[in-house]
């Protein structure tokens, strides 16, 4: 358990706060979570994070709570397994999934959390991880779907005071960044990370300065107190004391073993709902494992049961206490160290899924389809007309659920904050000219409110470069973007195909039709 030094410990007792200023403190909250992204946009490299914003922010309480953020979870994880101390002007960094209880789920996610302190006492924290293009390994963008241990997917970062008591730890950081392909966007992308989680913090004490921090302080407590008592709600109302069971299935890891069982139980106990993964599959030799944290589980329970029923609500870590998740260790989704966790996304998709399965049951009315509920990548690297190694990592999307009210969105992630790489910056910086990017016409299910339709690859010309590896797997439609190039070195991708024909046994609990929109609409 983390030691939090305090110069001036303090006792900051509950007061009253006005409507009024609950609404101000919590909509300039909002605000910043939009200027940590802005800030970050503005000053990273990669186009992962910059063009596709594959990252996470979030602002928390004196705990660790996630008052605004889009994630969630990290620094419950954090606090309880780091063992050392914190003090102000500290800033963390880590890449270890299993060193903070799967905060975060693998080595490519570079972690950053800096406690916000006024007065010599901790009044919060801002967190932010984002997706390092490359974290060195076997294979550039180091997701091998071969990989058996977490030693071939890349440096591996404990939790690490890369500033301490604001002094930057130049020699450790040399060394994590020794190990990676691409050092300046790794470097570049790192100080965007910390230079938002400052902008965070500086208007989180503007806030104290202008309002007193007993009364923020008691206002993050009401914000989280509302979404407890919404979810409470929500959950009496749309789970069933009933024992419900959904089972879905991760169809192969890459490396032509599979499927992979993913099994959830769920009823309504008192005012909580249990959530049960016995019954999931054990750990994959391969690198498909998603290490699972419990609270994670919670915010995605949390973000389907707001979106689906009640989207006004803002989502924190409220709601927490009225969820409890068990989920078996060495399965699939608590894997022991040192299972390989490169490719986890697969199964990730997969939850959102089992979590619709559940709720749908008894709510047919908010039942959405399956779709494509993957995370498929583009890889590309090689050494350009001029001698230097480049490198692409993209994410690429699918057909998103046909729903109740309405078609399911084309080509899109299953991230509503991510975007695609524009195809200026692509050939703007990269040897290749795109000659087709879309989505393919009809292939998202038929039905009253069709599903999403797939989207391929980018098509191109691979110009005067020599090509080291150039992978699309996972989406529905696969492009022949490989065709203008010599086979890949290595398999460099996640590749879990998702087609309903090559994938899972049948089964009455699954839903693995691609983007079906469901048959009671």
């Amino acid at each position: 358990m983390a030691t939090v030094i305090e110069t001036n410990p303090r006792r900051f007792d509950p007061v009253a706060v006005d409507p009024v200023t609950v609404d101000i403190i919590e909509n300039a909250l909002r605000n910043t979570r939009y200027e940590m992204d802005a800030v970050l946009f503005r000053t990273a490299m990669s186009p992962g994070i910059r063009e596709q914003h594959d990252e996470f922010p979030i602002i928390a309480d004196r705990a660790g709570r996630m008052v605004v953020g889009q994630f969630g979870s990290f620094i419950d994880g954090f606090l309880t397994t780091y063992q050392g101390e914190i003090s102000e002007g500290d800033v963390f960094l880590t890449s270890d999934p299993y060193a903070c209880d799967g905060a975060i789920s693998h080595a490519n996610d570079w972690l950053v959390l800096l406690p916000i302190y006024r007065e010599g006492a901790l009044v919060g924290w801002a967190a932010m991880f984002g997706h390092m293009t490359d974290v060195g390994g076997k294979v550039p963008g180091s997701l091998p779907t071969d990989a058996t241990s977490i030693y071939e997917e890349g440096v591996v970062v404990p939790p690490t005071k890369l500033y301490r008591r604001g002094e930057l730890a130049t020699e450790a950081l040399e060394l994590v960044l020794n190990q990676v392909r691409m050092k300046t966007w790794n470097r570049s992308d790192l100080n965007a990370i910390v230079a938002a989680c400052r902008t965070a913090a500086r208007r989180v004490l503007e806030l104290c300065d202008r309002f007193g921090t007993e009364t923020y302080l008691s206002t993050l407590d009401a914000l989280l107190d509302r979404n407890y008592r919404a979810m409470a709600q929500l959950i009496r109302t749309a789970v069933p004391t009933e024992r419900l069971e959904f089972t879905d299935y991760v169809c192969d890891d890459g490396r032509g073993f599979g499927p992979y069982k993913i099994h959830c139980s769920m009823q309504r106990v008192g005012d909580k709902v249990v959530l049960d993964f016995a019954g999931t599959d054990p750990q994959a030799e391969g690198s498909i494992n998603f290490y699972l944290n419990e609270n994670m589980l919670k915010m995605f329970f949390g973000i389907y049961m707001i979106m689906v029923f009640d989207p006004q609500i803002l989502w924190n870590d409220g709601f927490y206490p009225l969820v409890e998740v068990n989920i078996p260790e060495g399965s699939l989704l608590k894997p022991r160290y040192p299972a390989a966790l490169s490719c986890r996304t697969h199964a990730l998709g997969r939850i959102f899924d089992v979590m619709g399965g559940l709720l749908g049951q008894r709510a047919p009315e908010f039942l959405c389809a399956a779709g494509f509920s993957s995370s498929p990548h583009l890889m590309y690297s090689g050494v350009d007309r001029n001698g230097e190694w480049f490198q692409l990592y993209q994410i690429g999307f699918g057909g998103i659920p046909g729903r109740p009210f309405g078609d399911g969105p084309d080509g899109h992630s299953l991230w509503p904050s991510f975007t695609n790489v524009p195809n200026e910056f692509l050939e703007s910086y990269f040897p290749l000219v795109i000659e087709r990017y879309q989505t393919v016409a009809d292939s998202g299910g038929p039905g009253f409110f069709r599903g999403g339709n797939a989207s391929t690859s980018p098509t191109g010309s691979w110009s005067r470069a020599r090509c080291r590896s150039t992978t699309t797997a996972g989406s529905p439609t696969r492009s022949g973007s490989t065709a203008a190039c010599p086979a890949p070195a290595a398999a460099s991708c996640c590749a879990a195909p998702t087609a309903p024909s090559r994938c899972c046994p049948p089964s009455a609990t699954t839903s693995r039709s691609a983007s079906a929109t469901p048959s009671s609409t």
